[in-house]
């Protein structure tokens, strides 16, 4: 049998803000892209008593056993939706790690999605939903190919056809843990995106907003800091700001020629950071 090849869609966050908090969980709303950077994903069904998960590419160094596709295909076992298959999974890695671009729950969702697609498991919308949430909170959030807003009642809404816009991703040589970047959410800021609609992803509006974790990321990494800065000097981009819980950041361009030149002056003066233009998609 040959592979499937799956195109796995880094997404970002052009606007985030932290709500609230219950138990353990941050409560966030958040205006969500996805970008037409992407892992490459094969899979096919083997016979075997053991799946087979391999991984390649620039970012696949220290992705351990236990990750997203692994525990992916763990809960679906244990829910017995699998009914028994096995499949061999390759991925090339184009996306980092810890950039706030989402790779590994992105993965998940698109290895949910194929499995959905092909009818190889069949369950109501709801169980899916809890499913993906069980691996990570960004994962549902791949299970459309579509914009969207994830509102403060923790409710996502999708959105089609949205205008491009073209993007220069940096990622300075550190990553920030996600884990760590939360845990020193100190303010909260009111809700926004009570009602979400196609107008929010104009740049009129995305200029007004902020990613909340910004400021605990930039008190930590100065460097990141001096990086927006330095990204908002750059053919007068549209607006910049972190993505998720950092370390990557992105400036947004209504113009691909200024993108792609603003990529060539990035790169004369950080040579060792790691980028990439991209659009929306």
């Amino acid at each position: 049998m040959a592979f499937f090849k799956i195109k796995s869609y880094a997404k970002v966050n052009m606007a985030l803000n932290i709500i609230g908090k219950s138990s353990s969980l941050h409560k966030i709303e958040s205006i969500v892209a996805l970008i037409s950077l992407y892992d490459e994903i094969f899979i096919k069904e083997i016979k075997s008593e053991k799946h087979i998960i391999l991984f390649s590419g620039k970012f696949s160094k220290n992705i351990g056993k236990n990750n997203t596709i692994s525990n992916i295909l763990d809960l679906l076992e244990k829910k017995k939706l699998l009914k028994n298959k096995k499949f061999q999974i390759k991925i090339k890695k184009k996306i980092p790690n810890e950039a706030g671009l989402g790779g590994g729950s992105m993965n998940a969702a698109n290895i949910l999605r194929y499995f959905i697609k092909k009818k190889i498991i069949k369950a109501p919308k709801q169980e899916l939903i809890k499913i993906s949430k069980l691996i990570g909170s960004d994962v549902i959030l791949g299970l459309n190919h579509a914009n969207s807003i994830i509102t403060s009642k923790n409710e996502i809404k999708y959105f089609y056809d949205c205008k491009t816009l073209y993007t220069l991703i940096v990622k300075p040589n550190f990553g920030c843990s996600t884990k760590e970047i939360y845990k020193k959410v100190g303010v909260f800021s009111k809700p926004r995106f009570g009602n979400p609609n196609k107008k929010m992803f104009d740049i009129g509006y995305l200029k007004k907003c902020e990613n909340s974790l910004e400021k605990i990321a930039f008190s930590k990494y100065h460097k990141l800091k001096t990086l927006k800065l330095y990204l908002e000097s750059l053919f007068k981009p549209a607006f910049v700001r972190m993505t998720g819980s950092g370390s990557a950041l992105v400036a947004y361009f209504q113009s691909r020629k200024r993108c792609e030149k603003a990529k060539n002056q990035f790169i004369k003066k950080y040579k060792n950071y790691w980028c990439i233009t991209s659009k929306t998609i």
